[in-house]
């Protein structure tokens, strides 16, 4: 069965493409009846663009996937906790639900409240150790 643990690990995926690439290693995968449609992974660096995170990137994908900027129906898996500018986008895609790996408390929307829609839904902790070990090993490379 295809369930948010399945759906994470490809996030997981996603996110060491990003650290093989050098970038920070954040991974989202955005799913619509149990198909993905689109999947991303942090390239800030790659484009030198603030806003290529991951979510930023599936979120537009995905769009361009169902053509509809709306994504009611969609779960978005995403290995770290959404900063504000992603869930300020999730909100107005009206994503349906968001499951997220590790939390971010030093940058993470939840630091300032439910930014997103009041209808999306939210899961946590899914692989969130794996999410944040993936992130300490990065971190901890670059300052090496």
């Amino acid at each position: 069965m295809l369930d948010h643990e399945y759906f994470m690990n490809i996030a997981l995926n996603e996110a060491n493409k990003a650290f093989e690439s050098g970038e920070i290693p954040v991974g989202a995968v955005i799913v619509s009846q149990n198909v993905i449609i689109a999947k991303g992974h942090n390239q800030t660096e790659l484009q030198e663009d603030v806003t290529a995170h991951a979510e930023m990137l599936a979120l537009t994908a995905a769009s361009n996937a169902i053509g509809s900027k709306y994504l009611k129906n969609c779960t978005l898996y995403v290995t770290l906790e959404p900063c504000v500018m992603c869930a300020g986008a999730l909100y107005w895609a009206q994503i349906g639900q968001v499951v997220f790996g590790a939390p971010d408390p030093k940058r993470g929307y939840r630091r300032y409240g439910s930014l997103l829609h009041p209808k999306t839904k939210v899961v946590s902790g899914i692989f969130e150790n794996q999410s944040e070990e993936l992130l300490k090993k990065f971190f901890l490379r670059l300052r090496r």
